[in-house]
């Protein structure tokens, strides 16, 4: 029997017992779900626009040092296009996985974004990014770890608009009950699968009554199912000003598609801003990796000249790619080397308060990984 001397040797070392935070686990639904047989898996890339051949020739780099159990299939995309190259649709759609840059989106004139065009063709119908401290950047709140996980297919992003007369402009909402209840599903069991205890579902239900109040109808009837869970609500602008003062009191969040990127971007500035947030796209039989908040975001063109964009979200992208793919110790290896370099502080791009390049934050990267 312990002494109480001993008590707190014992809770010292239970704490080094215990994991460093890792990675979301991504879960994905439907019989897509990769096999865990070990064989090396072919991944889609898609390097885009402005800064992500920048962000994905470092994740190139990072796995080609690590001999992740990963060969990518490689597809020039741009935002420009007038549509999606239906060759690289064909590849996703083979390879279940891909990882990509922001594609450019086109202020105005008509012309559709392809980031939103292929999440609903491939009905990647979640979004999830994971807004969290790091250890050794420093930010104006502690302790925050939020998931924001959002509807991905419908809402405002629908695309329904049309000129009612000249001068007036029509943009319909559209909030179903099937995409609510999948994707308050989705959340309540990825908060299950990675030991969450909370869930609040976002919404503007005091003057959307009917759509935001049919998002909620859903959500509510899904908590039901999980009661170990925690299951709140909060009016959408009141969630943003909690979030700038008291960030730490969310867990994971489910959102209409809105809201959702409003939230994400928000909580990733408190947390480090969005270079640093992984994220990705989930449907019941593809999973698309990107930058998790601003995720269309090209970057400035004096970065892109510099070549001083940040690669770090899209690594830890990139980390919960290898998980989902079920290569979970080549994910903590990634993982941990990048925390090692921004815990070191020394090798850093401007937006973390340094001076250096992509390839220098990549060479820092590797470097960790050989320790």
């Amino acid at each position: 029997m312990a002494t109480t001397r001993s008590i707190p040797l014992l809770k010292r070392l239970i704490a080094r017992s215990q994991p460093s935070r890792s990675v979301t686990y991504m879960h994905r639904p439907g019989a897509g779900s990769p096999r865990p047989d070990g064989s090396p898996r072919q991944v889609t890339l898609i390097p885009g626009d402005g800064i992500g051949p920048l962000a994905t020739n470092a994740v190139e780099q990072v796995m080609e040092a690590m001999h992740a159990p990963v060969y990518f299939e490689k597809f020039e995309v741009h935002g420009n296009m007038k549509k999606f190259p239906e060759e690289v649709l064909d590849s996703i759609r083979r390879n279940k996985v891909c990882i990509k840059g922001g594609l450019a989106t086109p202020m105005g004139g008509g012309v559709s974004s392809l980031n939103v065009f292929l999440r609903k063709e491939l009905d990647l119908y979640a979004s999830l990014v994971n807004c969290f401290n790091m250890k050794g950047l420093p930010t104006r709140h502690d302790n925050v770890d939020i998931v924001v996980i959002r509807e991905n297919t419908e809402g405002e992003y629908a695309g329904l608009e049309h000129e009612v007369v000249p001068g007036v402009v029509e943009s319909l909402k559209v909030i179903t009950k099937f995409c609510s209840e999948r994707i308050a599903s989705y959340a309540f069991e990825y908060a299950y699968l990675n030991n969450r205890k909370k869930v609040t579902a976002v919404h503007k239900a005091n003057i959307m009554k009917l759509a935001d109040g049919l998002f909620l109808e859903a959500c509510r009837e899904v908590a039901q199912k999980y009661p170990d869970i925690q299951y709140n609500e909060i009016i959408v602008d009141n969630c943003c000003m909690q979030l700038v003062s008291r960030p730490e009191q969310f867990d994971v969040m489910v959102t209409p598609n809105l809201y959702g990127n409003l939230v994400a971007n928000t909580a990733a500035g408190i947390c480090g801003g969005t270079g640093v947030m992984p994220g990705g796209n989930v449907g019941a039989e593809h999973a698309v990796f990107e930058q998790g908040a601003s995720a269309g975001n090209v970057g400035k063109d004096s970065m892109v000249k510099k070549k001083t964009a940040n690669p770090v979200a899209l690594l830890l992208s990139s980390a919960m790619m290898l998980r989902h793919l079920q290569f979970p110790s080549f994910a903590d290896r990634l993982e941990n080397a990048v925390q090692r370099v921004i815990l070191d502080g020394k090798v850093r791009t401007k937006d973390l308060g340094g001076s250096n390049t992509t390839q220098e934050v990549v060479d820092a990267v590797i470097h960790a990984l050989a320790r």
